[in-house]
């Protein structure tokens, strides 16, 4: 049987035993905790991580403690030199005072609504009161562009209609780092008061309107078959210059060698007019018989001459016949 004072201590075990679970609470490392007595804040909020107690009618309201995102939509803005273009942004936060925080926000979805019109008006603000260069370069891009242009390669095209190049010695008065940092100091202004604290604002992607954007692209397009008719060109003109460097050696060899053909030609037709001299000194009699008779070979049927008797080409062939005279050779 069981005693009548263990009935009565079992109830009485779990009644305390729920009291003390609810006299504690667990904060966790990422989360921070304002602890409200029938609806009103009591005390300062709990950011340390570990079992912290309360009174059982206290409820603890846990609040993120990480640095949250922030994504606006793409807005369509106009520039200050009215150039029409879609921005994207992204932002950084946290919750610094959870207090304040639940006391004029109260939950996650209030802020990010807190947030769209509070950043999306400063980046509005900001893109407005630039230059679209300034938006789209930062510091240190003419370094960056002369290493570009030093490499060799042409300076890419960024226009679209009523677009102006900035001239060559433009100078920065922001560039977008500073722009973008101006976003950060004037929507912490705002949202302070809110108990939220803005880390950082970046513009994701600037993109033209979708009216100047296919314009923009055939500008694009025609300006890199510019620069690509461009290489043409230049390579044509090489190829002209190397065929001309080649065929002027061509020249020179051809004539050098003309010159020494006819140099050795030269030097062999004198050889041989000195031999047929040697040779017609020693017998002239016998080298007139030796050219008279070519000169009968080359007679053909269809060669006519009108030559007398007395013609010295029949000297031999009226001689036909006779004891030719026995010449001596001479003995040189």
């Amino acid at each position: 049987m069981i005693p009548r004072w263990l009935k009565f201590a079992v109830p009485v075990l779990a009644v305390l035993a729920i009291v003390a679970w609810s006299c504690i609470f667990e904060v966790d490392q990422t989360d921070q905790v304002v602890l409200t007595q029938f609806g009103r804040p009591v005390g300062k909020p709990v950011t340390k991580a570990g079992l912290h107690p309360k009174l059982p009618w206290q409820t603890a309201n846990y609040f993120e403690k990480r640095i949250m995102a922030w994504d606006g939509r793409p807005d369509q803005i106009a520039t200050r030199d009215k150039k029409y273009i879609w921005v994207d942004t992204t932002a950084r936060w946290r919750i610094a005072n959870p207090l304040l925080f639940m006391e004029r926000v109260g939950t996650l979805q209030t802020a990010q609504s807190r947030l769209d019109g509070i950043i999306d008006s400063v980046v509005r603000d900001n893109v407005s009161e630039n230059d679209l260069v300034e938006i789209v370069r930062s510091k240190g891009w003419e370094e960056a562009r002369q290493e570009f242009l030093q490499s060799g390669v042409p300076e890419p095209a960024v226009s679209g209609p009523g677009y102006e190049k900035p001239s060559d010695d433009y100078k920065l008065l922001k560039g977008r780092e500073k722009i973008t940092r101006d976003m950060v100091a004037d929507a912490s202004k705002l949202i302070s008061e809110f108990g939220m604290q803005l880390v950082d604002i970046r513009i994701t992607r600037i993109n033209y309107v979708e009216s100047v954007r296919n314009s923009v692209y055939q500008r694009m397009v025609s300006e890199r078959k510019r620069i690509a008719a461009q290489y043409r060109s230049e390579g044509q003109g090489e190829k002209a210059a190397i065929l001309g460097q080649m065929d002027l050696e061509l020249a020179k060899l051809t004539s050098r060698a003309y010159r020494q053909s006819q140099e050795i030609r030269g030097k062999a037709d004198a050889q041989v007019t000195k031999i047929f001299g040697d040779a017609y000194s020693r017998d002239p009699e016998f080298f007139s018989l030796y050219k008279t008779l070519n000169l009968y070979g080359d007679f053909n049927n269809n060669s006519s001459f009108l030559l007398s008797t007395d013609s010295d080409v029949f000297k031999y062939l009226k001689g036909a016949g006779k004891q030719p005279s026995v010449t001596k050779p001479s003995t040189r």
